[in-house]
């Protein structure tokens, strides 16, 4: 006979044993808590030609941007493709098949044909979801969801996770006041939605609601970080209030603390340490040791050139640890990466390599060279993935770089630019009363 999900999809190859873990670990996935690789990994040893095992197995590895996690998601590909499969279990395979070819975009469209044909595969959705992401695809990461919605209500199990991808969807094209409520209405459902918290975040640091920030982080953060693999990423979120404020020491206390305090070799926890160390570098603060460790969790990356965000995240690292081997590897990498296949190709030509280049210029004093490389990818630089507030880092050093190169005009424009955007942000005031003080030239 036949197993079903909980939503009434057929897995194929599947018992009502390792369907239940099938399920526990798709949830810890929708509330980013908890061991969804344990559960799927249970699955699997119960039920070997499980299709959907092996590709929750697969988006699982796909989506953390590491190369040897790919290399994981390409045998749980191959593992499926071989398998008896329904239709719908065949679209999930051909798109995990895309993705680990490199192919990011073309897998995000064939989970698009997947939604809309069978608007209740919340998996399809959720992987979706992710690879918006990834790709930077903002109108995605709201209407993705928007369509499925009418097909979903609260008695669905999953539907928190519904919300709090439309809420980051709905803050990510500005509609704040929405994407609070529905992110909001997320974390009320299920208080471990990881996501939803993150989404109300974005919306208060989008509009430098400071106090607000730090209210809603640590009112309950046993709630977000309890068994949490996305708890780094929430407490990044926390001393971005910190630091727009000034306050430093509660920055490097996080920092030391939740966010590398463990010293964290992956991928997306590294780029929130650089992130936060890196603003600290552009506001002059000492940092100590901290780039020089960093780095060296950074140096296997140095050659990967895998995903392009990553790389400029581990440039910050080693330009300003003085580690100019592994940001000359680095470089070498991404050149041979836009000459390979896949989209990295892309997000590597257009941002992640002239980005690269900048920070480094930066690092090394070399201001103008910074600027001349920032300034025509700002408007471009949605395409190698990441958020708004993640992205924020390459204005942040564009802004800093005019400031130490003492050019004034640019300077006073970026600064006003910033302030017109976040009013209430101690930190644009910081920048624009720096602009200003800037000396005229003479004319």
């Amino acid at each position: 006979m036949t197993v079903h999900d909980r939503l009434g999809f057929a897995l194929s190859g599947a018992d009502a044993d390792s369907a239940e873990d099938y399920e526990t670990g798709l949830a810890a996935l929708q509330r980013f808590a908890g061991d969804p690789i344990g559960a799927v990994e249970r699955a699997l040893a119960a039920s070997p030609g499980f299709v959907m095992a092996h590709v929750l197995k697969g988006w699982l590895y796909g989506l953390a941007t590491e190369p040897d996690a790919t290399r994981v998601a390409q045998r749980c590909f191959e593992a499926a493709r071989v398998l008896p499969m329904t239709a719908r279990e065949a679209g999930h395979v051909a798109a995990l098949g895309a993705l680990v070819q490199g192919q990011w975009h073309q897998a995000g469209l064939l989970l698009e044909d997947l939604s809309i044909d069978m608007p209740r595969d919340a998996l399809a959705l959720q992987a979706g979801h992710q690879i918006d992401f990834f790709t930077g695809n903002a109108r995605m990461l709201r209407d993705r969801i928007a369509r499925a919605l009418p097909a979903w209500d609260a008695t669905m199990p999953g539907y928190h996770a519904m919300l709090s991808a439309h809420a980051f969807g709905l803050e990510e094209t500005g509609d704040y006041a929405r994407a609070e409520a529905s992110g909001r209405h997320a974390v009320e459902l299920e208080p471990r939605d990881g996501w939803g918290q993150h989404a109300v975040a974005h919306v208060m640091e989008m509009q430098s609601r400071q106090a607000d920030g730090i209210a809603w982080m640590r009112a309950n953060p046993e709630n977000w970080t309890a068994e949490s693999f996305f708890q780094v990423h929430n407490w990044w979120h926390l001393a971005l209030f910190h630091f727009d404020l000034g306050e430093i020491d509660a920055v490097l206390a996080l920092y030391d603390g939740p966010i590398h305090g463990g010293e964290s070799a992956v991928a997306l926890n590294m780029v929130d340490a650089s992130a936060i160390l890196w603003r600290l570098h552009l506001r002059g603060v000492e940092v100590g040791e901290r780039w020089t460790r960093l780095a060296d969790l950074w140096a296997p990356f140095a050659g990967a050139a895998n995903y392009a965000f990553n790389d400029v995240h581990a440039m910050m690292a080693f330009a300003a640890a003085g580690r100019s081997d592994l940001a000359a590897n680095l470089l070498e990498a991404q050149r041979a990466a836009i000459e390979s296949g896949g989209d990295n190709a892309a997000f590597t030509r257009d941002v992640g390599h002239p980005a690269s280049l900048a920070i480094k210029a930066f690092a090394d004093g070399d201001h103008r060279t910074a600027i001349g490389l920032l300034k025509p990818i700002r408007a471009i630089a949605h395409r190698f993935g990441g958020s708004h507030a993640q992205r924020d880092v390459l204005d942040l050093t564009l802004v800093e770089a005019a400031l130490r190169a003492g050019e004034r005009p640019l300077a006073c424009a970026l600064a006003a630019e910033r302030h017109a955007l976040r009013p209430q942000s101690p930190f644009s005031d910081l920048l624009l009363r720096r602009a200003q003080a800037l000396p005229a030239a003479d004319t």
